[in-house]
């Protein structure tokens, strides 16, 4: 029969809890919590048992790795009561609880941080950080705010229009939208997992909510019809009404105050929670961002540029391999080359250019 656990730990284990429980402390910020000298804290953690002790190590290391030691800043355990002298000392079963409360403390923090999308990886490619997650983890993710998709062309804005980067700034999630931003991200020496398009995205989101009644999408964008049809193919894929209402806006409508306040009134009285707007890049972006606050119903917004087209039949996709080889773009210019031309040929390629220079400055700022 196996010897029963010792009631007591070592005195190099007690001071490995007592340096991870210290800098835990320290990055919540939470001082008081190093007060005690380390005998006071290797005599309380004594009266432990050997089980107790190895939960509390459990909850302080995974505490320090998810926080990586920096994101954990704000701290809402109560202070202990001081232990100077006149004081009275509050009892070990008092030090105990407070100690395992900072820790859940500590990491319902960090989880807090996470739904927040602030400690998960970003890739930075000039200046834009986009979110390292697969397309999976993205839908287990999202549950409320902004969806941008940064692709070449959007980067290439980015570096001018002032009123798109702060939409940008504003959002809370940016996929990648593009092969060729994967090879860059790969160029750099950030692999991005997986690439997640507004036109992969928008259908995607659909089938993973497929039986969640409580997913109600307002569906907006395309030329007169567009919407419409593209609802109509989508809910009979799904099996259920996801899509519960369709507009397409008139063209400038972004310019008419008038219009953008029916289209807001329109969606505040439906019962959809999620928006999804298909008007291409950076009016969509823009509109959202100058919108949101008028739209309390909704705790999704996806902007999606020529999604709802795709989904209408209204555009054909390119082929997977030419997706694949990050040659989608050829398949747009051939397809539309009056609209487009401009765009793939002139505006966008000095993208290359500027990815190089980025590409150095991290050389030289590595040696």
């Amino acid at each position: 029969m196996p010897e029963s656990a010792p009631q007591t730990i070592s005195q190099a284990e007690v001071r490995q809890l007592y340096q991870r429980f210290q800098r835990v402390a320290l990055v919540s910020t939470a001082s008081h919590l190093t007060t005690f000298s380390r005998e006071e804290l290797d005599n309380v953690v004594k009266l432990l048992s050997e089980d107790e002790v190895q939960q509390l190590k459990r909850q302080v290391r995974r505490a320090a790795l998810l926080s990586n030691l920096s994101t954990v800043s704000r701290f809402e355990a109560s202070p202990l009561p001081p232990l100077g002298e006149g004081s009275e000392k509050p009892s070990p079963k008092d030090i105990r609880q407070a100690f395992r409360k900072a820790v859940l403390t500590s990491s319902a923090n960090v989880f807090r941080e996470q739904q927040a999308a602030v400690i998960r990886k970003a890739v930075n490619i000039l200046n834009v950080e986009i979110d390292n997650l697969s397309m999976q983890e993205f839908l287990g993710k999202l549950k409320q705010g902004v969806v941008v998709t940064p692709n070449v062309d959007h980067l290439m804005k980015l570096q001018h229009d002032q009123a798109f980067v702060a939409a940008y700034q504003q959002a809370d999630y940016r996929v990648c939208d593009s092969q060729v931003l994967l090879y860059a991200a790969k160029f750099l020496g950030d692999p991005i997992k997986a690439k997640i398009s507004g036109s992969d995205l928008f259908p995607k989101f659909c089938e993973y909510h497929a039986e969640n009644e409580d997913i109600k999408i307002f569906l907006m964008g395309g030329a007169e019809g567009i919407a419409a049809r593209a609802r109509r193919r989508i809910n009979q894929r799904i099996g259920r009404e996801i899509i519960i209402e369709d507009l397409s806006p008139s063209f400038g409508f972004e310019k008419n105050p008038r219009e953008c306040l029916e289209i807001v009134t329109r969606i505040r009285q439906s019962s959809a929670n999620v928006l999804v707007v298909g008007v291409g890049a950076p009016k969509q972006e823009i509109w959202i961002t100058k919108h949101r606050h008028m739209l309390s119903n909704i705790d999704i917004f996806m902007a999606v540029g020529a999604a709802i087209d795709f989904e209408a039949g209204n555009k054909p996709r390119s082929p997977e391999w030419m997706s694949y080889l990050g040659i989608e773009w050829i398949h747009r210019l051939l397809s539309e080359p009056k609209r487009l031309w401009k765009r793939y040929l002139i505006e966008d390629m000095p993208f290359f250019v500027l990815l190089f220079k980025q590409k150095v400055r991290k050389i030289l700022a590595s040696s």
